[in-house]
């Protein structure tokens, strides 16, 4: 079954679809340049002890986000 979450909520080694970023205007057009766009693959790659930031695998590349940002990025899971 598929559900989605925010990326904030990923575990370490869970993989997932990106099926929307939300936020403010200047940071959902900094995410999508940077590849969170709907239909890219993320891994969740680790996180700091407090949750914050996280470390993303996309596209080939490691990208680390505050739990702030990744509230914005919903992922489509399997459960």
């Amino acid at each position: 079954m598929k559900v989605s979450i925010s990326a904030d909520a990923l575990m370490k080694g869970q993989e997932g679809i990106v099926k929307q970023v939300k936020g403010d205007r200047a940071v959902n057009r900094r995410l999508r340049d940077m590849g969170l766009t709907p239909g890219s693959r993320i891994r969740c790659e680790g996180k700091a002890p407090l949750g914050d930031p996280i470390e993303l695998a996309i596209m080939g590349y490691k990208l680390t986000l505050r739990k702030s940002e990744a509230v914005g990025v919903l992922v489509e899971v399997e459960e």
